[in-house]
C-alpha cells in the first residue's frame, strides 16, 4: 500500500462495532456533525443513526439536531421526549412535516430512528430526554404562529408584537416569493416588526431560563418561543437576500444554525449541571468545513467551519459520507414530486471514483491522521446531491472540488447506496407546499 492508495487508510464498515474507531477519534467531543452527500439515500441516514445511537447511549450525547424547521421538529421532539398532550408515535408528528420536501425527513428511516429515541427516553428521568431539534431557517410564518400561540397562553404582553410581525407579512400570504420580490422595492421589508418582536420577547425572559421553581416543561415552552422568534428573524433575513444574490443568503443560514446549535448546547447543558453534548445531521454541504472547499473563494461560509471557529477542533468533529452509484430520491425541479432516481458511477477524477477503484464494492470507515496520507490532502471533486437532482447533470455539476481529510475528521464510504423510503402521503405523490426560494448549492 501507498501513500496514494486509499485502501491503506480504510477500515471494515458492516455493523455497529466497526464505528469503534471513529467513537475513538469522537472522544469527548460536545458536538458531533455527520454529513450525508444526499438528501435522498438509505444507507446515510442508517450509518446517522447507527452512530448517533451509540453517542446517545455510551457517550451521553443530549439531543440530536438536524437540517430541518423549529416548528415541525419540536413537534417532533415533544412526541420523542414523552410531552404531554404530544403522539405517542412519532410518525405521527412525521406526518405534520407539510413543506417540500416532506420525504426529507418523513421517511421510514429517520421514524425507525425516532422510534427507537422514543423507547429510549421512556427509560430515562423527564430532565434528562434527548430531544430532536431544527436549525434551518425557512419557518417564517410557522415561527411567527409558534410565537402568537405561546403569547397568548403564556403571557399576553408579548401579543401585540407578535401580532404586528404577522400584520406587516399578511399581504404576502405565506409566500416567501412574494416578500422577497418586495423588498427590491422597500429593502427593509417587515425586519422592523420581526426583529423587534425578538427583542421584545428575549427582553422580557432574559432571566426566565435560571429562575429557581420553574418546571421542566415550562423552561422548554419559553424556549421553544425564543427559538422560534430568532427562526423568524433569520427567515425574514434569508428571503430578503435571496433576491439580492451572492453568499449572504448561505451565510445567514448557517450563521443561524450555528447560533441555534449555541442555544441547545446552553440549555442542555443549565438543566444538565453539565456540558452538554449535541450530535448534528446536515448536508456534506453544510457539515464540511468550507475552508477546504471552492465555497470560501465565493464568499461562503458554513456549520461545518463555524463549529470548528467558536468550539475548537478538540471539542468538535466533523463526519462526511460519499458513494460511487446507486439510486436517490429527489425532484427534477425544486418543488416538483420526488422521484427515485438513478445516481450514475462517479465522474472520472473524482474522490469518488478514487475511492471506488481502490475499494470496489466495499464500504470503509476512514479516520483521517494528523500527518494524512497524500490522497487524502490533494485537492478532487466531491459528489454533493441536493433535493433537487438531475443525473444528466453529473457531467459539468453536483461536485465541490475538496480537500478531503480536511474538509472532515472522518469519511464514511459506502460504494453502491439505495433510495431512501418516504412515508406515504396520503396515496398522492406529492410533497407539499414548495413556495421556499431554492437554496445553494441545490437544495442543500
Amino acid at each position: 500500500m501507498t501513500a496514494t492508495d486509499p485502501a491503506a487508510l480504510a477500515q471494515p464498515l458492516a455493523d455497529p462495532a466497526d464505528l469503534d474507531p471513529l467513537l475513538d477519534r469522537i472522544g469527548d467531543a460536545r458536538v458531533v456533525c455527520l454529513g450525508e452527500a444526499s438528501h435522498g439515500t438509505h444507507e446515510y441516514y442508517r450509518w446517522r443513526e447507527l452512530l448517533t445511537r451509540r453517542l446517545v447511549e455510551e457517550r451521553g450525547f443530549d439531543a440530536v439536531a438536524v437540517e430541518g424547521d423549529w416548528p415541525d421538529c419540536w413537534r417532533v421532539s415533544c412526541s420523542v421526549t414523552g410531552a404531554p398532550g404530544a403522539p405517542t408515535d412519532p410518525r405521527e408528528a412525521l406526518a405534520g412535516y407539510v413543506r417540500w420536501p416532506t420525504w426529507m425527513w418523513a421517511n421510514e428511516e429517520v421514524a425507525g430512528f425516532l422510534g427507537w429515541l422514543r423507547g429510549h427516553n421512556d427509560r430515562r428521568p423527564a430532565g434528562e430526554r434527548v430531544g430532536f431539534y431544527g436549525l434551518d431557517v425557512y419557518s417564517l410564518w410557522e415561527s411567527l404562529r409558534a410565537v402568537v400561540d405561546h403569547a397568548r397562553e403564556h403571557d399576553p404582553a408579548e401579543l401585540e408584537a407578535a401580532l404586528a410581525a404577522c400584520r406587516c407579512l399578511e399581504p404576502y400570504a405565506e409566500d416567501p416569493q412574494a416578500y422577497a420580490r418586495s423588498t427590491r422595492f422597500v429593502p427593509t421589508g417587515c425586519e422592523t416588526e420581526v426583529v423587534g418582536l425578538l427583542r421584545d420577547l428575549l427582553r422580557r425572559h432574559a432571566d426566565d431560563l435560571d429562575a429557581t421553581g420553574r418546571a421542566p416543561a415550562e423552561r422548554d415552552a419559553t424556549f421553544a418561543a425564543e427559538r422560534n422568534a430568532e427562526a423568524a428573524v433569520g427567515a425574514e433575513a434569508y428571503y430578503r437576500s435571496m433576491v439580492r444574490g451572492g453568499p449572504e443568503s448561505w451565510n445567514i443560514r448557517d450563521t443561524h444554525m450555528v447560533e441555534t446549535l449555541d442555544h441547545l448546547l446552553e440549555h442542555h447543558g443549565s438543566r444538565r449541571g453539565r456540558p452538554a453534548k449535541v450530535v448534528v445531521w446536515a448536508h456534506n454541504t453544510h457539515v464540511g468545513d468550507a475552508r477546504f472547499t471552492d465555497m470560501s473563494d465565493a464568499g461562503l461560509v458554513n456549520l461545518g467551519q463555524l463549529v470548528r471557529e467558536r468550539y475548537g477542533e478538540e471539542e468538535c468533529v466533523l463526519v462526511g459520507f460519499g458513494s460511487h452509484r446507486g439510486t436517490v430520491v429527489a425532484g427534477r425541479e425544486w418543488g416538483l414530486p420526488r422521484e427515485v432516481m438513478r445516481v450514475p458511477a462517479a465522474r472520472a477524477g473524482s474522490t469518488e471514483a478514487l475511492l471506488h477503484d481502490s475499494l470496489p464494492g466495499r464500504s470503509a470507515l476512514f479516520v483521517f491522521p494528523p500527518d494524512l496520507p497524500q490522497w487524502a490532502a490533494e485537492e478532487r471533486p466531491h459528489r454533493a446531491i441536493g433535493v433537487v437532482y438531475r443525473p444528466e447533470a453529473e457531467r459539468w455539476g453536483n461536485y465541490v472540488p475538496t480537500v478531503l481529510g480536511r474538509r472532515y475528521d472522518a469519511f464514511l464510504w459506502i460504494d453502491e447506496t439505495s433510495a431512501l423510503r418516504p412515508l406515504p402521503r396520503g396515496g398522492h405523490g406529492t410533497d407539499g407546499p414548495a413556495g421556499e426560494l431554492e437554496s445553494w448549492p441545490t437544495g442543500a
